[in-house]
Order: structure tokens, then C-alpha cells, then sequence
């Protein structure tokens, strides 16, 4: 998403360097969505990938927002069958390839039973043209429903040191449950755990972080304050505050991976060493006594964003 859209200027050339380097690190795991952009997410990654597709694994989404074929936004959440096969035939031909390795519902359609959007997920498995399901930010009863109609591989929530949602509305205890990946995106808390963001102005103008309610007023100080005590953490373990705030979503369980979004291959190098790093029982009780549940103030999106959550 970073890549393209959300935080500032895109620089193409280094995220497909970026995209080149994760590859030879052994990343194999590359998310995307039409909605980033819309379309220049898809289109991006599938410049980076041309070549070597059989050394990645494509994740992208569909239904964030409805979509028309300029990549215009002309409609909220969209889950209809109809529009999902099109969705995807256009995710197709954007990264040039003939099967998507895992498709998400980026957003539940509320309009739409679950069943149904899943039921037509189902029927693109069985056709080859996608390989893996997944669903983003639905809640415990969603994913359930979703899974009864076509097996799910995958969700995909927020979740970090600073968004533990899932630890107490049932998303973490029913994937482990029904035996689903947990994948967790904004592990960083958007770059804010890295400690490297302090105060708006070294923001892009165009950064979406200026309206984000955790970064306003005396939201930005409290949680400061979060991050100062998981830096001292981090300095006595001899590893960056993002390393460790990535390692400690690594620890969550043998089913919980992470996406540590990044524009550039300096960060992704910090970030993918973030996998070797061993957290023992102690400095784990640390860190959840240092950034408790809750702990972070302010919402994680505006209003009309959140209203297309489900918690």
C-alpha cells in the first residue's frame, strides 16, 4: 500500500528495487490490493514480479470499495458475485498472470450475506483461478460464516503492539480454532512504533498519517510515551524498536505472519532480521506490561473508515 498510495510521494524504481531485494532475502509473501491506488498497487507489483512470479506468492483484495474500470471509486464495500469475478479478471491481467495465490474480501459487504460472496470465492478455487481465501477485517462470526462456505487460509487484520483488538473480540482464538492464518498488517503501527515519526511536520503532505486520530493533539503524546518505553526495551535487547515490535507479532503464534509494509530496502533489510530475533518469556511479559492492551489512544482510522470495520 505505502508503495503507492497513503504516504507520500511513490518513488517506483526503489520499490521494485525494494520488491527485487525482498526476493533475495527469502520473502516470499507480497500483499497487495486493487483498492491502493485504486489499481497502481497491482500494477506495481506486477512490473517488480514480471519475470519471476513463480518465486512469489500474490495476495491481493477485492471489494474495499467498488470500483469502476478507470479506477474511479463510485461505490462503497462491494461482495456481489458479479462484481468479484470482474474484480479479479482485472486483477489477472494487471499482474499478467493466470491465478491469484490468495484472494481476500478486503472489506465485508454488509449488503451481501458472507455466504454468498463466499460461495462465488469457491467456485474461482475450484476454476483455477485462485488458489487460497482470505478475508480482511471481518469479525469472529463473519470469518466463521465465510469458512463454512469455502475454506478460509487467511485473515488479515491490524494488529501490533499498538492494536490488539483481536486478542479480545474472538478473531485470534477462532482462527486458531479453525486452523486459519493470521496474517497481521500495520505490525509497525504504520511506522509509528519505529520511533522515527514524533511530530506531523516531518510528515508528506499527502501522508494520510496527518488525519490518523492516534497521531492528533494529545493523542500524539500519550502514545509517544508507548514507544519511548518500548525503545528502552528494544536498546536493552541490542535490536531497533521495530524489530522488536515486529518480533513480538512473530511470537503471537506458529500461525500469525506479519506484512511490514516499507518503500525502501534499508527499512526491509531492519525489518526481515526482525524474523531471527528469539523473545523469551520474560521480556514478552515486558512488553505487554509496557504497551498493555488498550494501552494506545485515538481511533486507528477516521470515522467513515472505521464504520467499514468490523470489530
Amino acid at each position: 500500500m505505502g508503495m503507492t498510495a497513503m504516504y507520500g510521494t511513490p518513488d517506483d524504481a526503489e520499490s521494485v528495487s525494494t520488491v527485487h531485494r525482498a526476493l533475495e532475502l527469502g520473502v516470499t509473501l507480497f500483499d497487495t490490493s486493487d483498492f491502493y491506488g485504486p489499481f497502481t498497487g497491482e500494477e506495481l507489483l506486477g512490473r517488480a514480479l514480471r519475470g519471476r512470479r513463480d518465486q512469489a506468492i500474490i495476495a491481493t483484495k477485492f471489494g474495499g470499495g467498488t470500483l469502476d474500470d478507470a479506477g474511479n471509486i463510485v461505490g462503497g464495500p462491494n461482495g456481489r458475485p458479479d462484481y468479484l469475478r470482474k474484480s479479479l479478471e482485472r486483477s489477472l491481467t494487471r499482474f499478467g498472470t493466470d491465478h491469484i495465490d490468495l484472494y481476500y474480501q478486503h472489506r465485508v459487504d454488509p449488503t451481501v450475506p458472507v455466504a454468498e460472496t463466499f460461495g462465488a470465492l469457491g467456485e474461482l478455487v475450484r476454476e483455477g483461478k485462485v488458489r487460497y481465501l482470505g478475508i480482511s477485517e471481518a469479525s469472529a462470526a463473519t470469518i466463521r460464516a465465510a469458512h463454512a462456505a469455502a475454506p478460509l487460509s487467511a485473515v488479515q487484520t491490524e494488529y501490533s503492539l499498538f492494536t490488539r483488538n483481536v486478542e479480545t473480540n474472538g478473531v485470534l482464538e477462532t482462527v486458531r480454532e479453525l486452523g486459519i492464518g493470521f496474517v497481521a498488517y500495520a505490525p509497525l503501527g504504520r511506522g509509528f512504533l519505529t520511533g522515527n515519526v514524533r511530530v506531523l511536520d516531518g510528515l508528506p503532505e499527502s501522508d494520510f498519517r496527518r488525519t490518523w486520530p492516534r497521531l492528533a493533539g494529545d493523542n500524539l503524546r500519550h502514545n509517544l510515551n508507548l514507544v519511548d518505553r518500548l525503545r528502552v526495551i528494544a536498546e536493552q535487547q541490542g535490536v531497533t524498536p521495530g524489530q522488536l515490535a515486529l518480533a513480538w507479532v512473530l511470537h503471537q503464534g506458529d500461525h500469525v505472519t506479519a506484512l511490514a509494509g516499507t518503500k525502501r530496502r534499508t527499512y526491509l533489510e531492519e525489518n526481515v532480521a526482525a524474523a531471527n530475533i528469539k523473545l523469551d518469556a520474560d521480556v514478552l511479559e515486558r512488553l505487554n506490561l509496557a504497551i498493555p492492551i488498550g494501552a494506545a489512544v485515538g481511533e486507528r482510522y477516521v470515522p467513515s473508515s472505521m464504520a467499514r470495520i468490523e470489530e
